[in-house]
């Protein structure tokens, strides 16, 4: 790894607040933080030549930067930070912030600013980057008194941290970077106890539990800390478990009681389940539109539980009938206590038959690939996804027997998250592999990190890319829901040579264009000492199903990919060849 010309000084005299800034971070056990310079925060990185304990990673994109701490986060559970310059460097952070913010990460995200006197004033680099992100942060702060600094800091790692957690931007003016602080450095804060659910809430929904003929668990993000503790419910009460795209690895797959994912792309057994229940325990989730399709069709003949540390989330979208505020583990583990196991020979009959309806890819394509790559993860192995149809087939097909093993953006489906967020992780866990799945269009939005696999000597990732040539999900809605005018979605007459481009990073690429190459070239990928790239092509047609159509109820659910007619790939060409002439 690049030392970044790091000085081992034997003291930190001369306390600015850019260094008051690194002691507070270095105090609260901040090991690594993911960050781009520029004129603004220049102090902040001069003042990081004194403090080695804590490493910084240079990104090639400060949104990068963000996702990159969002996989550390998100693989760890631990907070993610990153970094960048005023104006269009803490811009660039936006996206980063508002994924973090719609799938509760912990974020910490520092900016600098023009000096205050300059505030206001339409500078040179200035942006009111506090008011951009008021919407799309748990909180935010500007840095006016130098002396305010550690604690400012201080609060927003808290804040960050505890209870529903989320993103916290902390923007330092440059003039507060380096006026002389004088202060102490605060000691950590204490995590906050969440609070525990109410013995009236817990009664009412063992009362429920225990009159249902057939209820379903659905796990979702917010339960991934408290898999154990629903582990142990679902297999005391006998109650099959669903796991949200965001819950993935709440509940072991390996278990018969596993379902899979509901919603748009969820498995059959899991959205006839939701559809059939007569009692549905929601745990840690916010009942996200991709999940409950229609809500007017949503468990139509279910009582909802719904055990949600957020009281903003309870009731928000559907109608609950038992709200548990209060923390999932907590909550968990009295609902355990409580448990009465019931035979429930018709339900348990009804949910293998609905599971032995799950369709195996047979033909070579991209859902064939994934699950070829899938199938060779070890438990350890953390799995990160770019956004689009490899993602849905990623969520699908993968297993996972742990928490924090699957790193995706659910919430804003962020093309580019998959290769720094795998980045995040990797350097997170450098004893485990850290594979990325992404399609060809999205990794083009966030390739440059291959310099940071380069610059650090990352060599625990491994990066497959799916090459349908398209922007394969936009133009399966194309295909299904606008008479097949596919606008703007090929992308097969401009795509780099994959290969090429990894090894002008020095990253090893392999390529497989067939299902007989597929298996060697997976092996040579995986067995590489370098974090290294792999190639799929694939046919372009492929589409995703289970499906639910927008505005759909999860029991109106496309069940197999319709029959389609003449290729895709004829169609484009011959449009790829008129353009040309024209």
């Amino acid at each position: 790894m690049a030392d970044n010309g790091k000085q081992h000084a034997p003291h930190r005299g001369d306390m600015t607040g850019a260094k008051a800034l690194w002691a507070t971070l270095a105090n609260h056990g901040i090991s690594t933080v993911f960050g781009y310079p520029g004129g603004a925060i220049m102090p902040v990185y001069d003042a990081l030549t004194f403090y080695p304990e804590v490493r910084h990673v240079l990104t090639r994109h400060e949104q990068g930067a963000a996702h990159a701490a969002e996989g550390w986060a998100k693989a760890t559970g631990e907070i993610g930070v990153c970094m960048a310059t005023s104006g269009p460097g803490a811009t660039n952070l936006v996206t980063g912030l508002a994924d973090a913010m719609l799938d509760s990460v912990p974020l910490l995200a520092i900016t600098g600013n023009v000096a205050s006197h300059l505030m206001g004033t339409d500078a040179f680099q200035e942006a009111d980057i506090t008011g951009i992100t008021l919407p799309i942060t748990k909180h935010n702060y500007v840095v006016r008194e130098v002396e305010d600094l550690p604690r400012i800091v201080a609060e927003a790692i808290r804040i960050a941290r505890s209870g529903r957690p989320g993103p916290v931007l902390v923007d330092i003016p440059k003039d507060i970077q380096l006026a002389a602080f004088h202060g102490e450095i605060p000691a950590p804060h204490a995590r906050p106890e969440a609070p525990a659910p109410s013995p009236e809430s817990i009664e009412r929904a063992l009362e429920l539990l225990r009159g249902a003929k057939k209820p379903v668990i659905m796990a979702g993000g917010g339960s991934l800390d408290a898999s154990a503790e629903i582990t142990a419910l679902a297999r005391a009460w006998d109650i099959p478990v669903i796991t949200t795209l965001m819950g993935l690895g709440a509940f072991p797959s390996s278990d018969p009681l596993w379902l899979g994912m509901p919603g748009m792309h969820g498995s059959v057994a899991a959205n006839r389940a939701i559809s059939e229940a007569d009692v549905l325990l929601g745990i840690g989730l916010r009942f996200d539109d991709r999940v409950t399709g229609r809500v007017n069709g949503f468990a139509p003949n279910a009582a909802i539980i719904h055990v949600e540390l957020d009281a903003a989330e309870i009731g928000k979208i559907i109608r609950t009938h038992v709200p548990v505020r209060g923390d999932a583990k907590q909550a968990a583990l009295l609902l355990t206590q409580g448990a009465e196991p019931t035979a429930r020979p018709e339900w348990k009959a009804q949910i293998e038959e609905w599971k032995g309806r799950t369709v195996t890819p047979e033909t070579y394509g991209a859902g064939y690939a994934v699950k070829a790559v899938v199938d060779r993860l070890r438990p350890d192995d953390i799995l990160s996804s770019d956004v689009g149809q490899h993602q849905m087939l990623a969520a699908q097909l993968a297993r996972f027997e742990k928490p924090r093993r699957w790193i995706n953006s659910g919430g804003l489906g962020t093309m580019g998250f998959g290769l720094p967020a795998a980045i995040g992780a990797g350097m997170a866990e450098p004893g485990v592999r850290s594979v990325v799945i992404a399609g060809d269009g999205g990794f083009q939005m966030t390739a440059q990190e291959l310099a940071t696999l380069k610059m650090y000597d990352v060599r625990n990732v491994k990066i497959c890319i799916i090459n349908n040539s398209f922007l394969g999900m936009v133009r399966q809605w194309q295909e299904l829901f606008h008479e097949k005018r596919y606008s703007e979605v090929w992308l097969g007459d401009s795509n780099p040579d994959f290969i090429k481009l990894a090894d002008a990073y020095d990253v090893p690429g392999y390529r497989a264009t067939t299902a007989q190459e597929l298996p060697a070239a997976i092996d040579a990928w995986l067995s590489d000492p370098k974090s290294a790239l792999l190639e799929v092509v694939v046919p372009h047609e492929h589409g995703v199903f289970p499906m639910v159509p927008a505005g759909a109820a999860l029991f109106e659910m496309i069940e197999t990919e319709p029959v389609r007619s003449p290729d895709l790939s004829a169609q484009m060409q011959g449009a790829a060849e008129e353009a040309s002439e024209a």
